[in-house]
């Protein structure tokens, strides 16, 4: 079957996600012999406001990271609404922070199939964890690039044997299972929902990077200290601030990611579907 023009598109807020699918692109286009792939961000409201059209002829690595054990609730939607196969082979790729990746893969491998696009792979990838640094630190490193560009290899492979459609790649999971509950140190629930990033204006230089590079728009521009706007806890304000004058400080979110650190330390593989 022939691939004439291939896609990377992704939500990734912190960057983890983006790596994955830029190496996967990367090595497909080096395998199948094609021209370099054009790339979708999904991160920004704006981007995400737009239609995205695919069809015969296109290959597109769609990926999602992952959020208490599926894709972003508040992002999923956008995913749903705004992509469309009409025929068009995917790759699913999820990225997760060490911990696991439970139903995410499930749910956006479902998605693609009911928005038309055929899936033939899928990959779940380990990720250095949004919340803190003490899980997945460097992940994706150069051993899980080489892993990425061999499992490339083996798509572009099944992509010049296909003499039909594939029927969906199979994974493990549920697309419609309920949501993995934080837990804190002492094994109850973590109830953080309304946490929101606090400033340090001691440190803060109000050049306003928080504000424009917030998936969720949700910081006003004109006071990045006021958050007064749908937070997901993405940490994208976090880590994108280059005075670190932006933190969590909510105690139930706190030992939350101490109980990741203190339980998830030992370095999950990637899973890969064919």
């Amino acid at each position: 079957m022939e691939v004439k023009q291939l896609h990377g598109l992704c939500y990734s807020a912190t960057g983890v996600t983006e790596k994955v699918v830029r190496a996967l692109a990367a090595g497909l286009e080096e395998e199948l012999g094609l021209s370099q792939a054009v790339f979708h961000g999904f991160r920004k409201p704006a981007e995400r406001a737009v239609d995205y059209v695919f069809g015969p002829g296109d290959l597109v690595v769609v990926g999602s990271p992952t959020y208490a054990g599926r894709m972003p609730n508040k992002i999923a939607p956008d995913f749903q609404a705004r992509l469309r196969g009409n025929g068009a082979l995917a790759v699913a790729a999820v990225t997760f922070g060490n911990r696991a990746y439970d139903n995410a893969l499930a749910e956006l491998c479902a998605l693609l199939e009911a928005n038309g696009f055929h899936t033939l792979a899928a990959g779940a990838f380990p990720g250095r964890h949004a919340f803190t640094d003490a899980l997945g630190e460097g992940r994706p490193d150069w051993d899980d690039q080489r892993a990425i560009r061999a499992f490339a290899k083996r798509i572009a492979e099944k992509v010049r044997n296909l003499e039909a459609l594939p029927p969906p790649v199979a994974v493990p999971g549920d697309p419609a299972a309920a949501y993995y509950i934080p837990k804190v140190l002492d094994g109850e629930p973590a109830k953080f929902l309304k946490a929101k990033p606090k400033t340090d204006l001691g440190k803060c230089c109000n050049c306003g990077v928080c504000a424009r590079t917030c998936p969720m728009g949700a910081i006003d521009p004109a006071n990045v200290a006021e958050v007064p706007g749908t937070c997901i806890k993405c940490q994208s304000c976090v880590r994108k601030c280059t005075h670190r004058a932006k933190y969590f400080d909510d105690p139930a979110f706190l030992s939350h990611v101490a109980m990741l650190e203190k339980n998830f330390q030992e370095p999950k593989e990637i899973e890969i579907f064919l």
